[in-house]
Order: structure tokens, then C-alpha cells, then sequence
């Protein structure tokens, strides 16, 4: 069981961050997520700054529109997967979310452009 030295606090200003972060790599405008969430501009940038939290509906939505999940939009910290480590899974939510902003086409695309980089590296490493 955690005791209550274990528990992290919620750093508003970091979490803003990271929402601004994403939607800037997804080259999405406060009003394109302001107006996706049902929200307004100001108060994107009221979260944006930490001087305002999100509902817990406003998160899941958030997390869906922005590819991320809620531990990384809350913590920094992607959701438990596989034994990774949390810096390459935080680096895999960086690369996955703005690629949430192509279409079929742009994604096939990627798919072989990460597939070539792949096999180009580990080859070097063999």
C-alpha cells in the first residue's frame, strides 16, 4: 500500500504543458481544440498556463482528440505497457500523437518511412 509521501501532486503548470505541446505538434490553433472540446479559447489557454484543471469528461475527451493518454496528460507518465520504460514510452506517445492528424493516405506513408528507418538501423547495429 503507498503512503501519502508516495503520491505525486498534480503539477498544473506542467500538465498544460504537455496538452500545449501535443496540440502544437498535431499544428491544431487553441480554437481548433477549443472548438473540438466544446470549450473556449481562453479557457485552453487558462489550462495551457495551469491556472485552470479539466473536468474528468474534458480529460477523456482531451485524451481522445489529442492521441495521449490520461496518465501522460495528468502525470507525464504513459499508462503502464509491456515493461517499457517510461522515457520510451513518453517518447512512443510524442510520435504517436500528432500522427493522429493524418489521413489513411499520410499514415501508410509513415508506416513505410518507420519501417525503413527500423530495418536501416538495426541492421547498423548488427
Amino acid at each position: 500500500m503507498m503512503g501519502n509521501e508516495d503520491l505525486k501532486e498534480l503539477n498544473l503548470k506542467q500538465m498544460g504543458k504537455r496538452i500545449r505541446a501535443q496540440r502544437e505538434g498535431m499544428h491544431m490553433s487553441r480554437s481548433d481544440l477549443a472548438f473540438e472540446l466544446g470549450v473556449s479559447s481562453k479557457f485552453i489557454a487558462d489550462i495551457e498556463y495551469g491556472d485552470k484543471g479539466v473536468s474528468i469528461q474534458n480529460l477523456y475527451r482531451l485524451s481522445q482528440i489529442l492521441g495521449l493518454s490520461a496518465d501522460y496528460i495528468l502525470g507525464g507518465e504513459p499508462a503502464a505497457k509491456g515493461g517499457s520504460s517510461p522515457e520510451a514510452e513518453r517518447i512512443k506517445e510524442n510520435i504517436m500523437g500528432p500522427l493522429s492528424a493524418c489521413s489513411v493516405e499520410q499514415l501508410k506513408c509513415m508506416e513505410q518511412i518507420a519501417r525503413y528507418y527500423v530495418e536501416a538501423i538495426v541492421v547498423k547495429e548488427e
